[in-house]
């Protein structure tokens, strides 16, 4: 919890820091609490889409809820802004996870 606490201040110095809401939805999914960290990446990518790691942590969020509907949306938009950016790693990872889930 400390930690949470820690990146909860820091957010609140500086809200819009994609990396800090990233970091703190990670620290959720260790508690197990995966509302809130869902909300957290759903906040994050709404507001900086081109946050291409969030991505791949929210799909397999939504994977673990049983929701593969909306984690293969997750993969495909992330693979699409890792395209875009150039990011072939990330893209790499995103279409692997997302043909894990449907094949």
């Amino acid at each position: 919890m400390e930690r949470i606490e820690q990146l909860r201040k820091f957010l609140a110095d500086s809200p819009n820091d994609s990396f800090l809401k990233h970091a703190l939805a990670l620290e959720y999914i260790k508690l197990g609490d995966d509302v809130t960290a869902k909300q957290l990446f759903e906040e994050l990518l709404a507001a900086d889409p081109g946050y291409v790691g969030s991505y791949y942590h929210l799909g397999k969020l939504y994977e673990r809820l049983n929701d593969n509907d909306a984690a293969i949306s997750w993969y495909e938009k992330g693979m699409q802004v890792a395209k875009e950016k150039g990011e072939q790693h990330a893209y790499g990872e995103l279409r692997g996870a997302l043909e894990e889930l449907t094949f």
